[in-house]
């Protein structure tokens, strides 16, 4: 029985392309497996005005697994449930939610996800 030793990677944020999508952008590493993006809500930005038409659905229907860097994340759930994350803030989102950055401050977060589970390029 073999065992699974992978490689060391090592990937750099600021060298990847921006994804602009309206007022919200996004950058991706690929390392192997895994993928993290840096997404910036800027001021203004809401997921249903700026991503709704590039996702094809109502709402988002993407997990994700984030830390949040700067700035605040409002969420409001299917079930009409919100939750507002913060700098500091470690937030996981199911399926079925819009977002927007509150205030006067983009919001960045850095978000790590495995296969399909974020937007194709």
């Amino acid at each position: 029985m073999s065992e699974y030793n992978p490689a060391m990677q090592k990937a750099h944020l600021a060298d990847v392309e921006s994804d602009v999508h309206g007022l919200i952008s996004k950058r991706t590493a690929e390392l192997d497996g895994v993928a993290v993006t840096e997404v910036t809500f800027g001021v203004g930005a809401k997921w249903s005005n700026d991503l709704k038409d590039y996702a094809g659905t109502d709402l988002c229907e993407l997990p994700h697994v984030a830390l949040v860097l700067a700035g605040t994340l409002a969420v409001r759930m299917t079930d009409g449930s919100e939750e507002r994350f913060s700098a500091g803030d470690v937030m996981l989102l199911p399926p079925g939610h819009d977002a927007w950055s509150e205030g006067d401050e983009a919001c960045t977060f850095v978000e790590f996800s495995r296969g399909n589970d974020y937007y194709g390029s």
